[in-house]
């Protein structure tokens, strides 16, 4: 399958790239900046291009049979644009090429749930304050991106990964509908959960959680290597 992904530079944008290649597929890597790529294949072709730039977009899309978005920002009290604004134009330009799969990364941030296993400090203090407060613009405008998913005519599925940490490879991760009882997500088994719905029709136009549950940092160690560390 030829394949575009935006947000390939990312840590998921990459993990996702190289397990599209892996499985045989064809495909074309957009990064703004295209010389800092770090992975090297046949079937690989690297983009220059910015995801709000539309012709840019319309020019990677052509030709392909499906688009994966792993567009990552930083959390921030600025106004936050990025999903929204990119995920409009690759969904506009999929409309003009007739490509109709469509497989975007949100968060559970967008709905968020109490843990059965996080405890009042996570559940009441710590969940609040990341998702009404420091991420507050971020993901109001996942929800802008996932409403414009949903009103178009395309077959998408939207990824709604826990917190994003490493694992070396994917595990025997967790796929449901709606909401997943589980506090974190690694970025290989988010990878692995695109490219797993990529051809099964139970998961069009459906809204999935996706967590890991094995080999789970404790809070403390996520704090530490993911939400201080500078990605």
């Amino acid at each position: 399958m030829r394949i575009t992904v935006f947000g390939a530079n990312g840590p998921t944008g990459r993990l996702l790239t190289g397990q599209a290649l892996a499985a045989g597929h064809q495909v074309a890597a957009v990064t703004r900046q295209p010389d800092s790529f770090p992975l090297h294949h046949d079937c690989l072709e690297v983009v220059g291009a910015d995801v709000l730039d539309p012709m840019a977009v319309d020019a990677a899309v052509a030709e392909r049979d499906a688009v994966m978005s792993a567009l990552g920002v930083p959390a921030g009290k600025k106004p936050i644009s990025t999903y929204s604004r990119g995920v409009a134009n690759i969904v506009a330009a999929m409309d003009r090429h007739r490509v109709c799969r469509l497989s975007v990364v949100s968060s559970t941030g967008v709905a968020p749930h109490s843990y059965s296993d996080g405890g009042f400090l996570f559940n009441r203090v710590l969940l609040p304050y990341v998702t009404r407060v420091l991420g507050k613009t971020l993901y109001d405008d996942m929800r802008r991106m996932e409403a414009l998913v949903r009103a178009s005519d395309l077959d998408w599925t939207i990824v709604r990964p826990n917190g994003l940490y490493h694992l070396p490879s994917p595990t025997d991760y967790a796929l449901v509908e709606g909401h997943a009882d589980g506090r974190f997500t690694a970025r290989a088994d988010l990878a692995a959960s695109m490219l797993a719905t990529l051809n099964d029709d139970r998961y069009f136009r459906t809204t999935v959680s996706v967590i890991t549950t094995v080999d789970n940092p404790t809070l403390l160690q996520w704090i530490r290597r993911e939400a201080l560390a500078k990605t």
